[in-house]
């Protein structure tokens, strides 16, 4: 990993709020570094700042004090529409509750994000069944989400995430509504996927599928209480599909 570069430099962190007469320290000085094509799970009991910390890293929030660079961008003190534009480029969200549009085709849910970006709609479509046939999903594209299984739908989510070729991909929960068979094929495509180059990181509370990642950070009190590597990957000797 010391040849490549940092995608993401956190430097001092804190994320501190108001409640009432309390001020809790969600956040309390956090720094590390992810470097490119690494494989990253988060995590940490309630309260240990493990949501406010992946919000921070996803742009979906802003520091109180630290720094935050992501893929050189200083996103620290960025405004909200600097940071959607961030969002948009730079990350690929995967959510637990798959986020999907009901009544339009896995081919218009993955090309959204391309709306945003402003490509022409040939290049969106071409684009976004390129990403459904990575994930497995060339057969369903004109398929609506309640017409498909939940991995279906999951994957449909990851091909959204990875249109825009993001930086990084950061999953929250991604297996939380899957049951074990569907959630065990998820993450072998995540292997897949940080297998071909990408970044990753897995926001989670489950032991069990933090080892398929490849270091595990782990969060409590708003500090790093451990940052170690993960030396046999559940996944590492499995063929991925």
């Amino acid at each position: 990993m010391t040849d490549k570069k940092a995608v993401i430099q956190i430097t001092n962190l804190k994320r501190t709020y108001q409640m009432g007469d309390t001020l809790v320290r969600a956040l309390d000085g956090v720094t590390f570094d992810i470097k490119e094509n690494e494989y990253l799970a988060i995590m940490g009991p309630s309260g240990s700042g493990k949501s406010t910390l992946m919000n921070m890293i996803g742009c979906l929030d802003t520091p109180s004090s630290g720094e935050y660079i992501l893929n050189g961008n200083q996103v620290s003190q960025m405004d909200d529409s600097e940071l959607a534009e961030v969002r948009n480029r730079e990350i690929g969200f995967v959510f637990q509750t798959f986020n999907l549009l009901p009544r339009t085709s896995c081919l218009a849910n993955v090309e959204l994000p391309l709306i945003y970006a402003g490509m022409k709609s040939s290049e969106r479509k071409e684009r976004a069944a390129e990403v459904l046939e990575k994930v497995g999903l060339g057969d369903r594209m004109d398929h609506k989400p309640n017409e498909l299984s939940g991995g279906q739908r999951q994957r449909v989510a990851i091909a959204r995430a990875l249109v825009n070729n993001p930086s990084i991909l950061l999953a929250d929960e991604p297996t939380g509504n899957l049951d074990s068979k569907t959630g065990d094929e998820i993450l072998l495509l995540f292997e897949e996927l940080y297998r071909q180059g990408n970044t990753i990181i897995l926001v989670t509370h489950e032991d069990e599928v933090s080892k398929y990642s490849r270091r595990i950070l782990r969060l409590r009190d708003g500090l790093i209480e451990s940052d170690t590597p993960v030396e046999h990957p559940t996944l590492a000797e499995k063929q991925v599909i």
